[in-house]
């Protein structure tokens, strides 16, 4: 990841890329914090047509951090559900379509994985 710079928010609907990349506004977002298989891997596809469904008709907002990884910003999204802010990143892994990437997220999420989620989905297993 290359050094941050100012951090700021974006607010809209998004595209999902993959499971833990979304466009939102125009701005691509790299989820901090999960790591979630490729496309081209087994269970990817699987987790993109989850995350669209996760997303269809919802606004996204994401916070930003500053930090950008490749051609995405990173940031944390989340998405209003129930009358709560739910944090997209945990929703994906919760239901078993990403894993906690503790080197960024801190332990934020592990336990939120699914019991054998690590085993599952060995592709994605490489923060």
């Amino acid at each position: 990841m290359s050094q941050p710079v100012e951090a700021r928010d974006v607010r809209g609907t998004a595209y999902v890329r993959d499971a833990d990349t979304v466009v939102v506004s125009g701005t691509p977002v790299r989820l901090n914090g999960i790591d979630a298989p490729e496309l081209s891997n087994r269970y990817g596809r699987a987790a993109k047509s989850f995350m669209e469904r996760l997303l269809r008709g919802k606004t996204v907002t994401c916070e930003l951090t500053g930090a950008r990884t490749y051609d995405r910003w990173v940031g944390t999204c989340f998405i209003r559900q129930d009358e709560h802010w739910m944090d997209i990143a945990a929703i994906v892994i919760a239901n078993g379509h990403a894993l906690d990437c503790r080197r960024y997220s801190g332990g934020k999420y592990r336990s939120l994985e699914p019991s054998g989620a690590r085993a599952r989905l060995p592709e994605a297993n490489y923060c």
